[in-house]
């Protein structure tokens, strides 16, 4: 089984020593709060069922294109 190594020249970090780093990196974030996530949330809800709505509808239009297509060539080759 492989070890992990370090880079020449740098010490591998403790377990210690890599929590309060991260610790550090977390405390510069920020979170979005409820009602920010609560209105995204609601926007991208609204804007997947108009887009499927937007697809049924273009879906279902080139079902009917192709049905008269078809239609049409099977009546002018007397099929």
């Amino acid at each position: 089984m492989s070890e992990a190594v370090a880079p020449e020249g740098k010490h591998k970090e403790s377990v210690g020593e890599f929590i309060k780093k991260t610790r550090g990196e977390l405390d510069k974030t920020s979170f979005p709060s409820s009602s920010d996530v609560q209105s995204t949330t609601i926007i991208v809800i609204v804007s997947v069922m108009f887009f499927a709505a937007y697809l049924f509808l273009v879906d279902r239009g080139w079902v009917y294109i192709l049905e008269v297509l078809t239609w049409l060539v099977n009546k002018i080759a007397g099929v």
